[in-house]
């Protein structure tokens, strides 16, 4: 397999003036339906694009990264989110066709608007990119940005219509007259009237197209003749496109296929459940597709950074490198030898019931079991670790800390989190 090089990735345009303004809503709260968390709390800097957790800690909580809490009293969380929250590393990349877990923001005229999504035919027009519409959803998510039903107008317009949130939050932002002035000169408006919740969301693109991007790792440099690997991280190399298959799933320069699989991963966490399916399970792709074909399977993540981006998989179910690459060797031993103490979770008592009740539904765990699409491979622990060290040849040198950080404070005089 010839490997493919970064200068081969081809990235969505971005405009700097837009992606300045992009940098300040990231770390706004004012995008919340309470005001009280950001895109940034669970994509900071400090955390390299996530949030070290294994299921986010979303509205009502407090505090960022690892140090987040489920909060306390009327403001305590009512449920984790129920996935991982991804690296948010070279998203800007033409290549990539789908987003989130699911992919249920993807290319496609089902809708005739050019994009599947949530929204379905109510999505806003004139947006020019996939980053851009998936920037949109957080906003409109119940327990990561929206807030919960009887606390604030935009997730009640949620509730009615997932794209009646957007008006109000854009009207939140056009009226700070340091946002709206910014945003009529970005985009040539006539006045602050015509600012939408798209030019909110390209200004959002923008500014992770730009900030998060990663292509000057040791093994970049290796490809191009101008360093060396160290033996472990050859010999890894060599497994990695060779005999462990993990270049059949991560594959590419970004080290992804786009596709989605079914790893049988351990799992916990209230789940992604459906209205007419309300148990705490989470069924991947097939929410999306009613395929039954894809039962369980998730997207591929880019391997780009990801010694920075622990826990690992679409629940965090794996605190290592170790545990994630032992799991994609043998899953059904890795499965059973799996416990909750694995897991990262911010302790919140009042969720401890539900956090890992779907282990004992015998028929669900036979389903997650009976559906893994991975083949086994035998490796012993040295190779393992010469694995890890490969994987440790893809982690960015300067650019992993991001292009412009965050900002010192932003317009709307609400808390910046750090």
């Amino acid at each position: 397999m010839t490997p493919a090089k970064a200068e081969e990735v081809a990235f969505h345009p971005f405009r700097e003036d837009r992606a300045a303004i992009g940098q300040l809503l990231f770390y706004d709260p004012i995008l919340s339906g309470n005001r009280n968390i950001s895109c940034a709390t669970c994509h900071h800097h400090d955390t390299f694009s996530a949030d070290g957790l294994s299921l986010g800690i979303g509205e009502g909580g407090a505090g960022v990264g690892t140090k987040r809490t489920a909060g306390e009293g009327p403001d305590a969380i009512r449920k984790r989110v129920p996935r991982n929250a991804p690296a948010l590393w070279n998203l800007g990349a033409v290549e990539f066709e789908s987003f989130f877990h699911d992919g249920r923001i993807s290319r496609g005229d089902a809708y005739g608007r050019g994009w599947i999504t949530p929204a379905e035919e109510w999505l806003p027009d004139g947006l020019p990119n996939l980053l851009t519409v998936q920037a949109l959803f957080p906003m409109t998510a119940q327990f990561e940005m929206a807030g919960n039903t009887g606390e604030n107008e935009v997730i009640g317009a949620v509730q009615d219509r997932i794209d009646l949130g957007w008006p109000i939050l854009a009207k939140r932002v056009r009226t700070i007259p340091a946002y709206g002035d910014a945003l009529v000169a970005a985009f040539d408006l006539e006045s602050t009237e015509g600012v939408r919740i798209e030019h909110i969301a390209i200004a959002l693109a923008d500014f992770m197209n730009a900030e998060w991007r990663s292509l000057d790792s040791p093994y970049d440099a290796w490809l191009a003749g101008e360093g060396a690997l160290t033996p472990a991280q050859e010999r890894g190399r060599e497994l990695f496109f060779g005999r462990a298959n993990c270049a059949t799933c991560h594959s590419g320069p970004l080290f992804t296929d786009h596709g989605f699989h079914a790893l049988g991963l351990p799992p916990f966490g209230p789940g992604r459940t459906r209205r007419f399916d309300p148990m705490p399970r989470d069924v991947g792709r097939m929410a999306e597709t009613d395929d039954l074909e894809d039962a369980y399977k998730f997207r591929t993540p880019s391997l780009r950074n990801v010694t920075l981006t622990a826990p690992y998989g679409h629940n965090g179910a794996y605190p290592t490198l170790e545990g994630i690459i032992r799991h994609h060797a043998d899953p059904l031993a890795a499965l059973d030898a799996w416990t909750p103490q694995m897991a990262k979770l911010p302790a919140a008592d009042w969720l401890r019931p539900i956090d890992f009740v779907i282990q004992q539904d015998r028929r669900e765990m036979a389903r997650v079991r009976a559906t893994i699409t991975i083949e086994p491979v035998a490796l012993n622990e040295a190779e393992i670790a010469d694995l890890v060290a490969f994987l440790g040849a893809l982690e960015g040198g300067a650019s992993r800390h991001g292009r412009l950080g965050p900002p010192d404070a932003v317009p709307s005089g609400l808390e910046v989190e750090r």
